[in-house]
């Protein structure tokens, strides 16, 4: 994905997935662990986080499957584009997301990749259930009535 202004503020990729196949409960800003080339490729606005999720192993909380393709102006040292990355959160917030998944049965979903007003690369994680079928039927019966309404409303309002 590209870089996207708007809505999404300074975000460098969104995962526009997400909110369609689960239902988000609770949502977490976390830090990542980045070498230097990563940081230029992001700032380059090239990240996709569509099919990558977040998992905890051995107390510490992971970002695997991302991809940050390499800087273009790297060199041999560039980085690896789908390696996994450490996410940075408080212990009482990493409480809180293994119990939710050991416990609950819920999962940890990456919802979107930005730079905060510090210039700081951050990701947004959502503690998620995954909706049904049936579910995602009816997000999709009410995303296309809103649509058709917006559509109304613009030609006879």
């Amino acid at each position: 994905m590209s870089a996207k202004k708007g809505e999404n503020g300074n975000a460098v990729a969104v995962n526009r997935r997400a909110r369609f196949d689960y239902e988000i409960t609770d949502t977490f800003e976390a830090g990542l662990v980045l070498v230097g080339t990563e940081v230029k490729s992001l700032r380059d606005g090239k990240a996709n986080i569509a099919e990558s999720y977040v998992s905890p192993e051995k107390g510490e909380i992971w970002l695997i499957n991302a991809d940050i393709p390499p800087f273009s102006h790297g060199n041999r040292h560039n980085h690896e584009p789908r390696r996994p990355r450490k996410l940075l959160l408080h212990k009482k917030e990493m409480s809180k997301l293994f119990g939710a998944v050991q416990r609950e049965g819920m999962t940890v979903i990456p919802l979107r990749l930005f730079f905060n007003d510090r210039g700081l690369a951050k990701l947004q994680i959502g503690l998620a259930k995954g909706k049904k079928t049936i579910d995602k039927r009816e997000t999709k019966k009410e995303r296309d009535w809103n649509r058709a309404k917006q559509r109304i409303l613009k030609n006879f309002g």
